[in-house]
Formats: C-alpha cells, structure tokens, sequence
C-alpha cells in the first residue's frame, strides 16, 4: 500500500521504518527541518519499563491543589480552561483501580517497546550514545514507603529491581554527593538511558534505504478520510540550517537537514492509508472528522552540559541514569555531555520562559553531582509532550476510515515508540499482535 506518515518525530519515524519493514510505499510529512526536533529532541532519554507510568494516581488532587500554592512543585497548571478540563479527567482516571490498568498496560509495551529497539539496534548495527541501568533516588524513608506500590507492580509486570541502601547506592552511583541526605534507593539494571534524536536521524537512514520518503517543510492542511484518504499538503521551505537543528551535539555523521524541492502551492495527494503521528498537531487534522482527542501540552525542561574530567575523580558525574523522586528530575549521562530534566507545566508557555523550573534542574544536579557540569556551556530545550489524561497513548484505527493513530506517549515517546510502530504495522497488516493490546485503541477514550 501507499502509507502516508504524518509527523517525524520518533514516534512517526520509527511508524515510517516499520511500514517500510513491510514493504510499503511509505511518504513521511514533517513541518519542520528534520526529524525529531521538537517533543523528541532533548528529552531525559529513559527507555525505561520500570519508570513509564500515568501522570495521575491516588493523591492526585492533593497534587491539583499544590499546582495553586507551590511554586517548588513539580506540576504546574498554566491558567487555560482547557488545562482545567484536561485536569478533571486526570483526576478521574486517578481511581486506584483505574491508575493500576493503565500503568500495567503502559509498562507492558514500554518492555515490548524496549525489546524492539534492542533488535534494532542489533539488526541494523546502531551506534547511538546509551548506557544501561536507572537508579531512583530516595531521600526519606517517606519517600521509600510511597513507591512500595509502584514496586509491586513491577514485580507482577515481572522487571526486575533491587532496594539500596545509601551504600548500594554509591556503589551502582560513585560520583554521588554524599553530603545530600540519601535514605535508600530502587535500581533498576534492565532499564536504559539513550539518546533519543540520534537514534531517529539513524533509523530514518535505514527507512530511506527501504524506500520511505521524508518530506520536509511540508504541513498537511487537510485530510480527506475514504477508502483512498487524501492529503492537502503545502510545503513552505525557509532557512534552517544544520548547525541550528543540530544543536545539543545530538546529531550522529547522518546529516541532519536535506532541501525538499519547494511547491508551488497546496497539492492534494492520494493514500491507500493515513498514519497520524502529529502529536499536538493532530487534533486539527482529525476533529473536522468528529475525532477531538484530549490531549494536553505539558512542557518540560533539559538541560545538556558537557562534564568534566578530573584525574583525580574520575566517577565524576553519573554513569547512566539517576532519578530524584522527590522532584521528579533525571540526570543521565549521554557520551561525553550529562543531561538533566524535569518539569511538567500545562498551559502557554511564560513569556519570560521557564525560570523557576530550569532554577529546580540545577539545584538538583548541584544535590546530587556538584561540579560535575560546565553549565557556562549548558544548553537549554524546552518541549511540549503530547498527554493524554490517563496516561496510555491511542494505538490502531480511529474510526475515520482509512486513518490511523500513533498518539499521546506523553513524556515515554521514546520508551514507547518502536513497540507503538510495529504494533500499528501489525493492525494496519490486519496481523496479530505479539503483545496484550487491549485498552491502547481508541475506544478507550470513548467509555
């Protein structure tokens, strides 16, 4: 078939290869330069089954009210009354029934997810910056005592963990600082930390080899659902050059921008099927059709620093991945730089940009690994991640005929996206699936 993939973030890009994989004449439209520059560009980097999970739970709206009074709070609600709306079915899908499914089944296909990568990486020989292992620090015994269900979903999911002391810790963590108060902590060995947009830039090599086509500066206006769906795209190149959409040192020796020849004009283009990976650009492609998702923009926050070396510590800074629980920040190691990241604001972005959270990611890197970064040449990213309320993303059909979703992995794109591919290659084939689907289609957001 001729499949239409809307967006390139990793999500679309991994949609692209996977279709290719299965012999299809796959055409990728992406609005900016490149791929993976937006929600995919310099986010934590966990591939992580053991950490993925909804942004709700029991004790949710004691977080709702903390959003109102805490500046220092991880959750931020930005006044939109879209916001609120989202929240009220955030806080629905908190129940404890409800937060168990949806993190099982969010768990379960970030594992699927995580094996698909490994047999990528394997099969196509990809060299990009990861590191393995991810440890959750926690600084109280309250701390320790609040995951416990957490950790008895893990053990019923089967991923394997170990409780730390502080010493268990500094032996996994030597560059910890061991004047910030450490009570205990959850290791997590088969849990990984990767660079996210390298590993897009190298897959989408190995999409184009197949065939697949990525179209650049191209913005689908419309989509027309049938049983042979049309697109209205209009590509409108402009300047963007490769230093900028490289920055963060993320880019591997694939060049990361190529030209498109520019259009004249909106041009409709015809599809045996329509593959949405447009994250927060999706609604106004599929709510003329009667499908208005309720997904969220919740930003977050990185910084990417280069570390430094000193002979006489070498453990400086952390060997892979390090979670602060209490402040929902991670600091992982990518290569040569270190990267730290955090944040969930709802709403607009502040004018005057994301002061108070970027001043949390160094406190907590300066808790945790003082001196270990040269943040005069840190670099900053801010990113919108596309939300659902209840945490699980929207795989399958969408009931618009001949268009299909890959939607909503909130801030587990990456943990999420090459199980989420090959699963919506497998529906789009009319295969089975080689895992558990059920509540990842669209229904789900129906009942």
């Amino acid at each position: 078939m001729r499949v239409a993939v809307i967006g390139a973030g990793v999500v679309g890009v991994t949609t692209a290869y996977e279709l290719a994989a299965d012999g299809h004449e796959v055409v990728v439209f992406e609005r900016r330069g490149s791929v993976a520059v937006e929600s995919s560009f310099a986010q934590a980097g966990l591939a992580s089954p053991g950490a993925v999970g909804p942004w709700t739970g029991p004790g949710s709206a004691g977080r709702l009210l903390r959003t109102l009074t805490d500046r220092r709070n991880p959750w931020r609600v930005g006044a939109n009354a879209g916001a609120w709306g989202w929240m009220w079915r955030w806080w629905r899908a908190g129940k404890p029934a409800a937060h168990r499914t949806n993190q099982l089944r969010m768990q379960r296909l970030a594992a699927y997810s995580r094996d698909r990568l490994h047999g990528l990486a394997a099969s196509l020989k990809l060299d990009y910056e990861r590191s393995d292992g991810h440890l959750v620090l926690l600084r109280t015994r309250k701390e320790l005592d609040q995951v416990q269900p957490a950790l008895g979903l893990l053990t019923e999911q089967g991923i394997r963990f170990d409780t730390l002391d502080a010493a268990g810790c500094l032996a996994v963590e030597p560059g910890l600082n061991t004047e910030t108060p450490l009570h205990a902590g959850i290791h997590l060995p088969a849990d990984e930390v990767g660079n996210c947009r390298q590993f897009a830039l190298l897959l989408r090599a190995a999409a184009e080899q197949m065939g697949a086509e990525f179209r650049f500066h191209s913005t689908v206006q419309s989509l027309e659902p049938g049983r042979r769906p049309v697109l209205t795209v209009m590509h409108s190149p402009h300047e963007e050059t490769t230093s900028r959409i490289a920055s963060h040192g993320d880019t591997p020796n694939t060049p990361a921008f190529q030209p498109t020849v520019p259009l004249d004009g909106p041009v409709d283009e015809t599809f045996d099927a329509v593959v949405v990976c447009a994250a927060l650009g999706s609604n106004p492609l599929l709510a003329p059709h009667g499908l208005k998702l309720p997904m969220a923009a919740v930003y977050g926050q990185s910084v990417t620093t280069p570390i430094r070396h000193h002979e006489a510590h070498p453990d400086i800074g952390p060997k892979s991945a390090v979670t602060d629980h209490r402040h929902r920040v991670v600091i992982n190691r990518l290569g040569s730089r270190l990267r730290v990241s955090g944040g969930a604001r709802m709403g607009p972005p502040p004018k005057g940009g994301h002061t108070d959270e970027l001043a949390r990611l160094y406190q907590v890197l300066d808790d945790w690994f003082p001196g270990a970064a040269r943040v005069s040449q840190a670099q900053r990213w801010s990113g919108a991640r596309p939300m659902l309320p209840d945490g699980p993303p929207v795989l399958g059909g969408s009931g618009i005929p001949g268009v299909w979703l890959n939607l909503g992995h909130g801030g587990a794109g990456w943990a999420m996206a090459c199980g989420s591919a090959r699963l919506v290659a497998d529906a789009l084939a009319a295969r089975s699936p080689e895992v558990e689907i059920d509540g990842l289609g669209i229904e789900r957001l129906a009942r």
